[in-house]
């Protein structure tokens, strides 16, 4: 006979444990299936933002931000040092004893919530019923009054670059090379790809990124995109831009493995050998095997989750969040959905405001952004006004050495609402829920510039690029 709960989560990603503990606090029966393994066998919670995502890539980003400030930051400071290496197995094991903590600490917030967790697959069966394969290939039946289903995503595979964990690898792979490439192509410079290039860029690695696509970050703001291709050349990172790749073939064996690449671009048929190949052209919705027939829940044309604007999909008690719905694929916009879930389902007011939602990439400088750009308000035919402000003005962003970038705050013409706010440079992956917070109070540029900021502080650049929308910024010229 099935075990009877609240709520069932199938995945125990960023959408999942939100929604799961979320309910639970709620007063809910929670039950939360989970098939993911960490490196030493044992369940991980967390999903692949604490796994093999968001965690690991920041540790990696971290460390060799440090090696590459040694390099080339250090001697400014007046700080000297002879032969500086960087010792990869142990920079990679300190980013597994991260990772360790944070899918442990979920289970911790598990116990202490009441949250009963199963680990292996979960499928959802007819009357939310769901069957859990466990990793002993024994088999339980939950049955759920509510089923939030957050089963997250998995990497992109081309058909002509097979994984195979080594010469080819996906994101989960290049967290783990024992040594650093000589050689590396990257296929994808979005998010992914653009992070771990620069990782192993920092480290050494001669690193080629093959764009698809003729514009270069086209989601962001055009201007900040200009500026982030500049500074990324001047680390060394080759981005070659409508570039397609049509064939990758490993030759060779262990230590001697290389990639043979071919791709067309602009001047024609091109060809690339390299150690290592990064294949980070997007991720899928992880649903295969996850419905079984006759549940009533459908399919997107992507393979995504049906869903209304309540992430619920039409079946009676039955709901689906984060990476296999429509939206953003962010770990953040995950969080949020599972708690708005768990809500509704107590007979809360849960809700997304999905034009909030923040888009960071954490390379050297920082970028990010909320709201609309340029090109999207040209675009629609929205009226707005725009200040900027350089960091190079700023007095803390000279006395850290960072001076790189700007921020630029976009507002409507008419009633100087802010529509957008676009920034890179340093920390501005905190910076940037200024904006989200203003927005999100339907705030103006005028309140942003009304606001005392601290000084000496990056978050100056704020208040001035604010003043600059009405000409009055005091730092520069208007």
């Amino acid at each position: 006979m099935a075990e009877q709960y609240d709520v069932v989560v199938i995945g125990a990603g960023p959408a999942g444990y939100h929604a799961a503990i979320r309910a639970a606090q709620l007063g809910m029966k929670v039950a939360c299936i989970d098939a993911a393994l960490g490196k030493d066998g044992k369940p991980a919670l967390g999903g692949t933002c604490l796994r093999v995502g968001c965690i690991p890539s920041k540790a990696l980003l971290d460390s060799t931000h440090q090696f590459w400030n040694m390099q080339h930051q250090f001697a400014d400071h007046g700080i000297g040092f002879k032969d500086a290496a960087i010792d990869v197995p142990a920079m990679v094991a300190r980013k597994d004893k991260i990772v360790k903590q944070f899918t442990g600490g979920i289970g911790m917030l598990f116990k202490a919530n009441k949250i009963t967790p199963y680990y292996g697959f979960g499928e959802l069966q007819p009357g939310n019923l769901v069957k859990v394969t466990q990793h002993d290939e024994s088999v339980v039946e939950l049955k759920g009054t509510n089923v939030i289903i957050a089963a997250g995503s998995d990497s992109i595979e081309l058909p002509f670059a097979k994984f195979d964990g080594e010469a080819i690898v996906d994101n989960v792979g290049a967290l783990d090379f024992t040594e650093v490439p000589k050689r590396l192509a990257v296929i994808g410079a979005g998010v992914i790809g653009l992070e771990l290039g620069s990782v192993w860029k920092r480290l050494g690695a001669e690193v080629v990124i093959l764009e698809a696509l003729p514009d270069f970050l086209a989601a962001a703001d055009a201007e900040v995109a200009k500026a982030a291709a500049k500074e990324y050349k001047k680390e060394g990172l080759d981005i070659r831009l409508g570039a397609k790749v049509s064939k990758a073939e490993v030759t060779g064996k262990g230590k001697k493995k290389e990639v043979a690449i071919s791709y067309t671009d602009a001047s024609g048929e091109q060809s690339l050998v390299v150690d290592k190949l990064l294949v980070a052209v997007g991720r899928r919705a992880a649903t295969k095997g996850l419905l079984a027939e006759g549940t009533g829940v459908k399919l997107t044309d992507r393979g995504q989750i049906e869903v209304d604007a309540h992430c619920h999909t039409g079946v009676d008690g039955v709901w689906a969040v984060g990476d296999c719905v429509r939206g953003p694929m962010l770990a953040h916009k995950g969080f949020e959905e599972g708690i708005a879930v768990a809500e509704l389902i107590a007979g809360l007011p849960g809700h997304v405001n999905f034009d909030t939602i923040p888009y960071v990439i954490y390379t050297a400088p920082e970028i990010a952004w909320v709201g609309k750009t340029e090109q999207q308000l040209k675009a629609e035919g929205i009226p707005y006004k725009a200040g900027s402000f350089p960091f190079a003005a700023v007095g803390r962003a000279v006395a850290m050495g960072e001076p790189v970038g700007f921020v630029k705050v976009l507002a409507h013409a008419e009633t100087d609402r802010v529509l957008g706010l676009h920034l890179i440079g340093p920390s501005v992956s905190e910076l940037v829920h200024e904006g989200v917070l203003t927005m999100e109070f339907s705030g103006s540029a005028d309140d942003l510039a009304r606001i005392c900021h601290a000084h000496p502080t990056l978050s100056e650049a704020i208040h001035d690029a604010a003043m600059a929308v009405s000409k009055r910024a005091i730092h520069k010229a208007n």
